[in-house]
């Protein structure tokens, strides 16, 4: 037995004729529900307020306060709007039903009544108001799920980045949903080095999550390859497709050696980085040989693309619901846009840098919220 029929449903009749009253209680006894009586419309409000009844019967012309005006009071409060109301009234005006039905009402019986009309009516609305509650039971249990999984997915990214002399850096992470696909991942290694992972799971749905949540723990156990973009990637990709799962994963993985400044990179179908060159006052994509995303089959060559950033430079990573962010009208963001507002950053403070660009990518973006997940590692070379 759940939980929904463990509770007695309890159904409030108003009605200042103690007679109608009477024949109600006679007829709705049978569905084995709890009844309770107002004789008109103050007191039915308060009862309403108290008990939360599963269902109303309302009567329509009352003294005091008539039906209309109960009906519209409990539609206004919160703690009664969702109670389904229904009248029952002598009035069979079609404008009086169309109001009541406009005031948010659910049905409507006209008096003289038959008994087994109203056991039907309620009976129906009973069972809709009952799916309805566990509907919304469910719904909040969902919700607390991926709450849930949102934050150990929130434990999976770094809690802080690093200290590396000669380098400042800032992210942003903002996922669509609850739970995303987009991972990175930065670690001192120990010889000096330092290594970058950015990666997306295809998708931003519960496949998505867990693919993250294996690319961050595949990651996080090799110790081997920390220091070979390409032969991580082909570790990574080797491992991700004996999961044989629908998901598939683009990446970008690279090792930047402080001392040299040299920046080694290798990448599976990931959005190439953006570099900005102090020198030449403008930003343009770093152009990188890759492989296809992992997940299909195992790579037979990696290439890596080694190139040497000088003080001043600037280095974005970033993954795709970035530049196919959908503005209003149906446009994306673009990669030439982030490349120029990339390049347009006054400061070098990548944490300005990255708000400034979350702030150009919302105006772009208007009213209509993201669908992909946001990902975005912003370096700057002192």
């Amino acid at each position: 037995m759940t939980e929904m029929h463990q509770t007695m449903e309890s159904i409030l009749l108003v009605d200042d004729q103690p007679a109608n009253l009477q024949l109600l209680m006679h007829t709705l006894k049978r569905l084995g529900c709890r009844l309770l009586v107002a004789k008109n419309g103050e007191t039915a409000l308060a009862i309403a307020k108290k008990a939360r009844p599963d269902l109303i019967l309302l009567d329509i012309m009352m003294p005091g306060i008539d039906g209309f005006e109960v009906c519209r009071r409990l539609k206004s409060d919160a703690d009664t709007q969702k109670i389904p109301v229904i009248f029952l009234s002598a009035l069979d005006d079609t404008g009086d039903k169309v109001r009541g039905l406009q005031l948010g009402a659910v049905d409507y019986v006209a008096k003289p009544f038959q008994p087994e009309e109203v056991i039907a009516r309620v009976n129906t609305h009973l069972t809709i108001h009952r799916l309805s509650r566990e509907v919304q039971r469910q719904r909040d249990e969902l919700e607390h799920e991926l709450q849930i999984v949102s934050q150990i997915q929130r434990y999976l990214l770094p809690d802080h980045l690093p200290r590396i002399d000669g380098l400042k850096m800032a992210v942003h992470y903002e996922t669509s949903r609850y739970a995303g696909g987009d991972y990175y991942d930065i670690l001192e290694l120990p010889n000096g080095l330092l290594a970058v992972l950015m990666a997306d799971a295809e998708g931003h749905s519960a496949p998505a999550t867990v693919m993250m949540g294996m690319t961050a723990a595949l990651f996080r156990a090799c110790s081997t390859f920390l220091d070979k973009p390409d032969r991580m990637l082909a570790y990574l990709n080797e491992n991700i497709c004996k999961m044989n799962m629908e998901s598939h994963v683009t990446a970008i993985y690279a090792v930047y050696d402080p001392r040299t400044r040299n920046l080694r990179i290798a990448r599976a179908g990931h959005p190439l980085p953006i570099r900005y060159r102090l020198s030449e006052k403008k930003a343009a994509e770093i152009p990188c040989e890759g492989v296809f995303l992992m997940g299909f089959e195992p790579y037979s060559h990696v290439p890596v693309t080694e190139t040497t950033l000088e003080p001043g430079d600037r280095l974005l990573f970033y993954t795709d619901g970035i530049t196919d962010r959908a503005g209003e009208t149906e446009d994306l963001y673009g990669t030439d846009r982030l490349i120029r507002q990339f390049s347009a950053a006054a400061l070098n403070d990548p944490a300005d840098i990255l708000t400034a660009i979350v702030d150009d990518l919302k105006q772009f973006a208007g009213n209509r919220p993201a669908d992909d997940d946001q990902a975005m590692l912003a370096i700057v070379v002192e």
